[in-house]
This record gives C-alpha cells, structure tokens and sequence, in this order.
C-alpha cells in the first residue's frame, strides 16, 4: 500500500501528468510485486526551488512511504524501473533521487481505520 509523491520542476510535464504517474506506477508494481489495485501516487510541479548544481529543470524527486519488509534486491529492481521509465519520458536519470520511507504495518491506518498489521492486505510484503 505504497503512497507515493513525484516532485519536480514546473512547466516540463507539460500535459504527460498521467503518463508520469503511470511510469511510476509500473515500477511499484512490477518490483514490489503489487496488486493491479493498489494505487496511490500524486505529481506536484514547482515553480521555485533548489536544486543540486548541474541539475536540470527536469531534476525529480520520488518518495514512497511503504510498509517496511520489502529485501534489498526489490528495492534496487524499484529504482531502475523508476528512472527506466521516467527516462523514457525525457528525465535524466542522474535528475532522479528516489528515498524509501519504511514504516512498520503497526503504524498504518488502513480500509476503515483499521490497523494494517491486523489485516489480510491481499499481497506479501516481504518480496
């Protein structure tokens, strides 16, 4: 049940909001193995802000809040995907930075409120 933020310059997306969403999307699927429903991420553009020295207006941010579990190797398969597939949209992948913020199921509130460690999700975590 990720949660997912893209941030990045304003003005480059241009009218490829969905497009970029959907590439992201793709790769949280395919790395973490999730189901065809789970789906939460947003794009925010922004007309102001800083950025690394060398970096283009197209420089993104990918952040993921996730349930905590997933293995290294699921982590590094979700970070060539994202900048695989944002590349093909005409992000550098060196304008890529993507941060995992693992939080234990206990700490999610989930489908009514309930508590995402007392529940079935509907997928394995610990892929």
């Amino acid at each position: 049940m990720p949660m997912t933020r893209i941030e990045t310059g304003a003005g480059w997306i241009g009218d490829r909001h969905v497009a970029v969403i959907e590439a992201v999307q793709r790769a949280l699927k395919a790395a973490l193995a999730l189901p065809e429903w789970d789906r939460d991420v947003v794009v925010s553009e922004h007309p102001h802000r800083i950025v690394p020295p060398g970096r283009s207006e197209r420089y993104t941010r990918v952040e993921v809040l996730l349930f905590a579990g997933r293995s290294p190797a699921a982590k590094r398969r979700l970070y060539t995907m994202i900048c695989d597939n944002l590349a093909a949209l005409g992000v550098p992948k060196a304008d890529l930075k993507i941060a995992l913020v693992e939080i234990p199921r206990e700490n999610w509130g989930v489908r009514g409120g309930q508590c995402a460690a007392d529940i079935e999700l509907g997928f394995e975590v610990e892929v």
